[in-house]
């Protein structure tokens, strides 16, 4: 049987993270794909993990190129290409310049895997998926956005951290688009079967809840630039998920349109993910103040759609 092909598009710190990981799980062929000025730093990357597989004991070719006809036949495309985040700024201050990118590599990914299930992970993520839907015209199914399993992962991280208990037993939901206004759900978090409210009190729950909303930005002011780790290892699980056709329950930026009233945008929400990308959106009660935090996590993400549409018309 043949093995899966993963085409990441970026090597950078998230790009080549990303093939660690998938490589590691031995998920799959990779190909590690850069601008042409940067394509000796995707080689060099892809030789060095190929050159640890001997010790870690995984089979699969990986590659690095800037030619986008490497990528045909791919099953899974992440793109992490885009310029990460520096000090002092937002997700939101990087839209023009990642639109461009992410419009210019969805027009590839169109052209040289048309087949493929597209994972976005360059910020603000809401506006990349969007942008890479409208230039592929893949189905919403086969685009989606890694943002809540990076987010879910740093609430149950601080929520483990604080009872001190395997992070394993901890399992958590969020929702809502990924930045300061995400919506993390204590409600639906729970460790072991254990409503947390019985685990922490709500000070310190509270406290696990914004710094899961602000853990990207407390990542760029300790080391100057984005997180990847976690990042790559989100979007990795959404990967295997795909390939694996695993049917996980994944938060993920989908497409949703009477879904949770959202009318037609890609937001964070709990997903049924296996070989068709998306199959299933879950929709789970909110409480009145839940659902106003949705409602407003929803409008910054129309917002952002709204100054791609407008600076880049051609997306509407």
């Amino acid at each position: 049987m043949p093995r899966a092909k993963i085409s990441i598009i970026g090597a950078g710190n998230v790009g080549a993270t990303c093939a660690h990981w998938a490589a590691a799980k031995e998920l799959g062929d990779i190909v590690l794909v850069d601008i042409p000025d940067k394509v000796g730093v995707a080689q060099g990357k892809a030789l060095d993990l190929s050159c640890s597989a001997p010790i870690e004991r995984f089979d699969s070719e990986i590659i690095g190129t800037a030619d986008y006809k490497d990528t045909e036949g791919s099953d899974v495309v992440i793109v992490t290409a885009g310029i990460p985040r520096k000090p002092g700024m937002s997700r939101d201050d990087l839209i023009a310049t990642n639109v461009k990118i992410v419009k210019s590599v969805s027009e590839q990914i169109a052209t040289h895997a048309p087949d493929s299930i597209v994972i976005v992970v360059a910020n603000p993520l809401d506006a990349m998926v969007y942008t890479a839907w409208k230039t592929t015209g893949f189905p919403t199914n086969r685009i989606v956005g890694q943002a809540g399993c990076l987010d879910v992962a740093r609430f149950r991280h601080f929520i483990a951290d604080a009872i001190g208990v395997s992070i394993e037993d901890v399992q958590a939901l969020l929702l809502g688009g990924h930045g300061d206004d995400m919506v993390p759900l204590p409600r639906y978090t729970s460790v072991h079967g254990i409503p947390v409210h019985q685990l922490l009190d709500d000070k310190t729950i509270n406290a696990c809840v914004d710094r899961a909303k602000a853990g990207g930005g407390e990542i760029v002011k300790l080391m100057g630039s984005s997180a990847y780790y976690a990042p790559a290892s989100g979007s990795v699980q959404m990967a295997e998920a795909i390939i694996k056709d695993k049917k996980r329950i994944l938060p993920c930026a989908a497409y949703c349109d009477a879904e949770y009233g959202v009318g037609g945008y890609f937001v964070g929400v709990p997903c049924i993910l296996g070989a068709n990308g998306v199959e299933q959106i879950i929709q789970i009660d909110l409480d009145t103040d839940e659902q106003a935090l949705m409602d407003e996590s929803v409008s910054h993400v129309k917002d952002l759609v709204g100054v791609v549409q407008e600076t880049f018309p051609e997306l509407v």
